[in-house]
């Protein structure tokens, strides 16, 4: 791609104590586009949003995001480095004692010294873009699961940011909501000239609306391109994974003995 990365990773690494979970990941993601990381469950792609956050700490390799390699940020740059950064989280995460126009305002609230005027135009603005606005006092026990994700969306760019990191933003929505998350991310990132991740397992829809894509298994990179090349690929993890196949590279069983010699060794 030859667009300027916001994010670069080079040769990463990560392990949970001796349980290796990334090996020698290296992406490019776009600035002002959208990319989505697709892959089985328990590839690291979570994982890999954790480490673009700061949360957790690579064991060997670089990440960039902006230009800053974020594992030698001190607290305060990194904290810096984090209001530039929106979060829609599995689920949607709604504060569930918050109404709302309180759940949009939080991050406005806590980040700026915005007097409450401008901040309630803020919030309206941001209901109105993901359609909303007239459940602004509303309860999250209140709201449908596709309401409570696009309350969850409009939070996540509340202040506007240069990244937004979407974790699995269509896990347990119906065929509609689906679709309307999805116009939604597409719409917001255009707007807001943003540079959008977007971890997923829903390969139709993704593809429908992203610029390009990387397959993660195993903890490794193992294809990518735009969605066209994508649909076209022979290669057999992103063929196996796009068509839904049974049978190919990536395994349903995880790694284990023999299950008679297991049985019987139980038995002696």
């Amino acid at each position: 791609m030859s667009i300027t990365p916001y994010v670069e990773i080079s040769g990463l690494d990560f392990a949970y104590g001796e349980r290796p979970v990334l090996s020698g990941v290296s992406m490019q993601l776009p600035k002002g586009k959208l990319t989505a990381i697709m892959g089985g469950s328990g590839c690291g792609k979570t994982t890999l949003l954790r480490l673009i956050g700061g949360q957790i700490q690579p064991t060997r390799g670089s990440l960039k995001v902006g230009g800053q390699e974020v594992s030698r940020l001190n607290e305060a740059s990194l904290y810096a480095m984090r209001r530039r950064m929106g979060m829609l989280f599995q689920f949607g995460a709604l504060f569930t004692d918050l109404s709302v126009f309180d759940n949009v305002a939080f991050p406005l609230r806590e980040h700026t010294k915005l007097p409450e005027s401008a901040i309630r135009d803020l919030v309206l603005l941001k209901l109105e873009a993901v359609g909303l606005r007239g459940a602004a006092s509303l309860m999250p026990a209140e709201l449908s699961g596709g309401m409570a994700r696009r309350v969850a969306l409009a939070r996540s760019v509340a202040l506007d940011p240069e990244l937004i990191l979407f974790d699995e933003p269509f896990t347990g929505l119906d065929p509609i909501s689906l679709s309307i998350i999805a116009t939604l991310i597409r719409r917001l990132t255009d707007a807001l000239g943003a540079t959008s991740v977007m971890v997923t397992h829903d390969v139709h829809e993704s593809l429908a609306v992203v610029d390009h894509v990387y397959f993660m298994s195993a903890g490794r990179v193992v294809g990518s391109g735009t969605p066209d090349e994508i649909r076209v690929s022979t290669d057999p993890y992103v063929y196996q994974f796009v068509h839904a196949q049974p049978d190919g590279p990536v395994h349903f069983h995880y790694p284990a003995p023999v299950l008679d010699d297991e049985l019987i060794a139980e038995v002696l």
